[in-house]
């Protein structure tokens, strides 16, 4: 299954990852190293690797669907030269050159001839194609995923100095932060957080993956008032039983897999079993856009405030 791979992809990837501190603390790739000159820029990347480029890129190939929608958010679309199999958004995306990347190989014959003085890769590229880019006399830059929004921002700055939209990303900095703040004083003082299941896959129904701890997706289930059905589970990406999750008897059900695997509300009603949980019952079973809270882009802010809304509509009339 197409899904699967995708997701056996994120649990590898997700297993390099390291978590930066509570509390905002700056990760260690933040962009603070000066640049050796005005016109150069030299910085760590997500592996560790220092990368000098002797001025802002201006012909990019981006590898995730993430760091394409950073790169527009910033300004710098019509600075993107190729881009991999999944980036879609924005609807602009698709008109650029598709150099693969998605359940198949890079397509390396193509990123050398559109001749790129940046690959702005993630840690779903693997690392074995970040090295042979490399090799190739390609300047490779890895760019993290972020675990909080703090870390969102950082790699915000960090794109933008290295596409020289700094400007842009202050901008785009502060409205974000703005955003956040208006959903958390909206949620202040509450007291009842409602128990979500987010389903990942139900191909299995007996058996559906959710997110677990450390994810994008824990992390605003959290942040938007909700308790995370596998925040206390072993493992990013989890096979929850269909036991479990009757015993434990979620507040609501979010169809992550709607959009991608069109899965419905219908379909989860008619599902052996699932009829005896309470948000079936209450009828709080609702379709949910993965992309806003899978992509660690400028728009895991928008499925902050979706979540929130669901879970708590009468702090947002």
């Amino acid at each position: 299954m197409r899904r699967s791979g995708y997701l056996l992809t994120i649990i590898l990837a997700t297993v390099l990852l390291v978590a930066c501190a509570a509390g905002g603390q700056t990760p260690s790739n933040s962009p603070t190293t000066l640049p050796p000159t005005p016109q150069s820029i030299r910085l760590e990347d997500g592996l560790g690797t220092e990368i000098e480029l002797p001025a802002a890129a201006q012909r990019i190939v981006s590898l995730a669907p993430s760091n394409t929608e950073i790169l527009f958010a910033l300004g710098a679309g019509s600075q993107i030269i190729g881009r991999d199999s999944f980036s879609d958004y924005p609807p602009e995306a698709l008109q650029i050159k598709d150099v693969g990347g998605g359940f198949g190989n890079l397509d390396v014959e193509t990123i050398i001839a559109l001749q790129p003085d940046l690959v702005l890769a993630s840690p779903l590229t693997a690392a074995e194609q970040v090295q042979g880019l490399r090799d190739l006399g390609l300047t490779v830059f890895v760019l993290p995923n972020p675990l909080q929004f703090e870390d969102l921002y950082t790699n915000l700055m960090t794109v933008a100095m290295l596409t020289g939209r700094v400007e842009q990303a202050e901008a785009l900095i502060t409205q974000l932060k703005q955003r956040v703040q208006s959903v958390d004083e909206r949620l202040g003082g509450i007291e009842q957080r409602p128990l979500v299941f987010y389903e990942i896959d139900g191909t299995d129904p007996n058996a559906p993956w959710t997110a677990g701890p450390d994810t994008f997706i824990d992390m605003l289930i959290t942040r938007a008032g909700g308790l995370n059905f596998g925040h206390e589970l072993q493992g990013e990406w989890v096979q929850v039983s269909l036991e479990e999750i009757l015993r434990r008897d979620p507040d609501l059900i979010l169809l992550g897999d709607a959009i991608w695997g069109g899965v419905t509300v219908e379909a989860v009603i008619a599902r052996p079993g699932w009829g005896e949980l309470s948000a079936v019952k209450n009828q709080r079973v609702y379709p949910f856009d993965d992309n806003i809270v899978s992509r660690p882009g400028p728009r895991l802010v928008e499925g902050l405030e979706a979540l929130a809304r669901l879970f708590h509509p009468d702090r947002f009339q």
